[in-house]
């Protein structure tokens, strides 16, 4: 492999991995900081976690709508560094500096009392770090196209950006709690001091991955990208809804995010009320990492023999196997085998879901002579952060229902666990058998069907 290619697989794959440590913090690990120590000793504490957790929901539902228009903003951007790095590097940056402060408690303004004062500034704060997140975010994910125009280079990007992706998420998992713990600095305990300092390691890994992501990679032109015209906001929505096999599998992956994340973002109350140990929420993590540097090499490899389509089939049933695992079973055994089943695959069904993203960019140029690709791109960002806010609202919900709040366990106080597991395991496989249904049916644009749009667009584009 050239010199050139390996520094942008490189830097594109470590772009990832800080990405991924952000989201995850954000999704997962910031609302655990709010239900376990915003509001500690506030007298309105539960008051508060439904507020702030309410508040998270409607802004990120509030601002996916203007995803698109970002979008359009990144399709429509010309500078001397492309469209995507400047992007890239200001949303980064921004958005780290951000979250430092969402693992606070805003200088005591948490537990004061002054409820409406903190919902103002709180609400204004997250709207800053969500606008700027998603500029990152759709500038990232939407340099595949640009960087190739072969599946077998997209594919080969895509997998070494996920690998980033898993190590980074997994990476997570693995060590926040061992981080909090350590600068809390009191015994096997989760405090006010260690959120805070794990939010200035996720904000230094993020920005430094940015800029390393923007110096290492470079957009390729091509007869195809040069086809590309300014968008307006109705042209920007237009075309998303031609692109029928773009909002196809659009419906099938949110039903299918919504239902991971509210699992993955409830497990913590797994192992902190049913099984009685926190400390052993790291197995999450280990399983996860374990089961991604398995499977992601191997996505390009599963995917030429067996397509797609059959990857992410079989990805799906194992994970309904991990959900019938978590339903029956409280014991630790079987929540590694539940783990097992249910976040190894998941790789393969994003890669699967990101890759035909990816080629719907082209499915869209050839249907309506109108080249988007970060307005397309901007789709799986999209979901995925309509997914995190379900996540952050369904933990809010749930840590409540079930009585499962604070950050430990107390010996024989009564939790909700039936609650729990209707909420996180049997929900969700519902929504995952729908989402399952839809892909079958109604997703049609394979990889040998990608290649003959792309011939016909290099034949169209001759002319």
């Amino acid at each position: 492999m050239k010199k050139g290619k390996m520094k942008q697989l490189l830097s594109y794959g470590f772009g990832a991995l800080g990405h991924d440590v952000y989201y995850y913090s954000i999704s997962t690990f910031f609302i655990a900081f709010v239900t376990a120590q915003m509001f500690a000793g506030s007298p309105h504490e539960d008051a508060m976690i439904a507020l702030v957790t309410g508040l998270v929901v409607v802004i990120r539902l509030v601002e996916i709508i203007f995803d698109p228009i970002i979008g359009s903003i990144i399709d429509n951007t010309q500078t001397r560094w492309g469209k995507f790095k400047p992007w890239l590097v200001v949303g980064g940056l921004m958005s780290s500096l951000m979250i430092i402060l969402m693992f606070s408690d805003f200088f005591g303004l948490a537990k004061t009392g002054h409820r409406i004062l903190f919902a103002v500034v709180f609400t204004i704060s997250f709207i800053i770090l969500d606008a700027f997140y998603s500029f990152k975010d759709i500038a990232f994910w939407s340099m595949i196209p640009a960087l190739s125009e072969k599946n077998s280079e997209r594919e080969t990007l895509g997998t070494v950006a996920r690998f980033g992706s898993a190590i980074g998420a997994q990476g997570a998992t693995i060590l926040a709690i061992p981080i909090t713990i350590f600068f809390t600095r009191a015994s096997h305990t989760q405090g006010a001091r260690g959120f805070f300092a794990f939010g200035v390691i996720v904000a230094l890994v993020q920005g430094i991955s940015a800029l390393v992501t923007a110096w290492g990679t470079k957009e390729q032109e091509s007869a195809i990208r040069q086809q590309g015209t300014k968008t307006n906001t109705l042209d920007v929505f237009r075309a998303l809804m031609k692109n029928d096999q773009l909002m196809w599998l659009s419906l099938s992956y949110i039903l299918f995010a919504i239902a991971y994340v509210a699992t993955t973002a409830t497990l913590i109350l797994n192992f902190t009320f049913v099984i009685g140990n926190a400390g052993l929420y790291s197995i999450t993590g280990i399983v996860g990492f374990i089961g991604s540097i398995i499977l992601v090499p191997l996505f390009p490899i599963l995917a030429k023999r067996f397509g797609r389509r059959k990857v992410l089939t079989a990805a799906i049933m194992s994970m309904l196997i991990g959900y019938l695992i978590f339903t029956v079973g409280n014991s630790v055994p079987m929540t590694v085998a539940g783990l097992i089943f249910l976040t190894t695959p998941y790789q393969l069904v994003f890669l699967s879901v990101l890759m035909t993203i990816t080629d719907s960019v082209e499915y869209g140029q050839w249907k309506n002579g109108v080249r988007n690709e970060a307005v397309t791109l901007a789709m799986r960002p999209l979901l995925d952060k309509i997914a995190g806010a379900f996540s952050n609202g369904i933990y809010g919900f749930v840590a409540i229902a079930a009585g499962m709040t604070g950050s430990k366990y107390i010996s024989g106080h009564t939790y909700g666990v039936g609650t729990f597991k209707i909420y996180a395991f049997i929900v969700p496989a519902v929504l995952m058998v729908l989402s399952l249904v839809i892909y079958l049916v109604k997703v049609k644009l394979t990889e040998k069907r990608h290649q003959e749009i792309v011939a016909e667009l290099e034949e169209r584009f001759k002319a």
